[in-house]
């Protein structure tokens, strides 16, 4: 299988590695990027990444390809997808899809055009063994119906530092922190709910990583911890007096079109952290964790806990709960057989709009009611090209 890549930083080099790794007759024949930092760890493991092209249009034309993996800063993602697709191609994006209401339309038309077959999102923790897990459990009815959920995304002080120092610290080049970091989750709980969020409220701002909180303030010399995560494009080296205009924490609440509850708290600085959830059901309890690496599910009546699980952080390949190398194979199934995926294009940009009216929630200080959104987003997935 022929692969080429626009954007060859440390996710698509971390991938490209994880690719190989599960089928061996997978070639990456070429890439763009002028400052490719993910290309170091390829070389590192013996792994050609092919062909350096200046730009997308050559790397397609030198082709075949058989499928464009894209890994570009996220701003970029929207004009890629459209040059992949335009030229015939199956095409991977690494999430989030797209930075804004407007793309997701736009992408939504280029779904009409294509089909939503021809796009697959990085969106990983789909393939994690807990999510799926947590979904059978559903589906089996342990649950009942979702109530309400409990649920939080919180990541250690070196991670947050690297947001802080890395081109995602900008909102023009992520879209948001929640957006970048957390459409992940917002995805997940998105399927369990099974409707569309409606209305949103949030909270939040930066009170961690602020010049009052610098270590250094306080004589403590050895801030190794705070660059430990390298960044590539944009690198800065300012944690604590970052110029970027991402938040550091915040706090959100959601209204599901079937009446389903949701709060969501997510923060950068948490030295012990986790990324867990609870789903409340009428029949019974959900409660996990990702990084702690845990499914509990207790039924309604007499609080018997009927699954007790437990899963490993990292695996030999993942760096996301086992989920890595499972998508990979997934994804690789998908080009050549046309295997059902997990996670759809659809999924990706709903999760996408739902972080993005939790930021317009946050500056506005105001509920967002998304259901005029929903209407043009159907409008834009159901258009035709003229």
């Amino acid at each position: 299988m022929r692969v080429g890549i626009v954007g060859l930083g440390f996710r698509l080099g971390y991938l490209g590695h994880v690719f190989t790794a599960i089928d061996g007759d997978v070639d990456i024949v070429g890439y763009v990027d002028p400052a490719p930092a993910g290309l170091p760890g390829l070389e590192a493991k013996s792994i050609s990444a092919g062909t350096r092209y200046e730009t997308l249009a050559e790397l397609i034309a030198a082709g075949p390809l058989d499928l464009l993996m894209i890994g570009s800063p996220n701003h970029l993602h929207l004009d890629h997808i459209r040059e992949g697709l335009e030229a015939g191609l199956k095409v991977f994006c690494e999430k989030p899809v797209v930075i804004s209401v407007d793309e997701s339309y736009e992408l939504a038309r280029l779904m009409a055009r294509f089909g939503e077959d021809r796009l697959m999102i990085g969106l990983v923790l789909r393939y994690s063994p807990l999510y799926r897990d947590l979904r059978a459990a559903q589906a089996e009815g342990a649950i009942g119906d979702v109530v309400s959920i409990e649920a939080s995304e919180h990541i250690e002080p070196y991670h947050g530092a690297f947001f802080m120092r890395d081109w995602r610290r900008y909102e023009r080049y992520s879209g948001s922190f929640m957006l970048e970091k957390c459409c992940h989750d917002l995805d997940l709980y998105n399927g369990v709910v099974g409707a569309r969020p409606e209305r949103v409220a949030s909270f939040g701002g930066r009170k961690s990583f602020v010049p009052a909180n610098d270590p250094a303030q306080r004589g403590v010399n050895d801030l190794e911890l705070f660059h430990r995560k390298p960044s590539g494009w944009l690198g800065s080296d300012k944690v604590f007096d970052s110029d970027g205009d991402i938040i550091d924490y915040q706090v959100a609440i959601i209204e599901y079109a079937n009446g389903v509850g949701m709060n969501f708290h997510t923060n950068l600085n948490v030295p012990d952290q986790f990324r867990r959830f609870c789903v409340m059901g009428s029949r019974g309890m959900a409660e996990g964790d990702f990084v702690r690496g845990f499914l509990h599910v207790h039924e309604g009546m007499g609080n018997r806990r009927i699954i007790d699980r437990t899963y490993a952080n990292e695996t030999a390949l993942s760096q996301h709960y086992g989920a890595d190398e499972q998508m990979a194979a997934d994804i690789i199934a998908h080009v050549r057989h046309g295997r059902p995926l997990p996670v759809s294009t659809r999924d990706a940009l709903e999760a996408g709009i739902l972080a993005l009216a939790m930021d317009e929630a946050r500056t506005q200080r105001s509920v967002v009611d998304l259901r005029p959104v929903w209407d043009r987003f159907d409008e834009a997935r159901m258009a035709r090209a003229a």
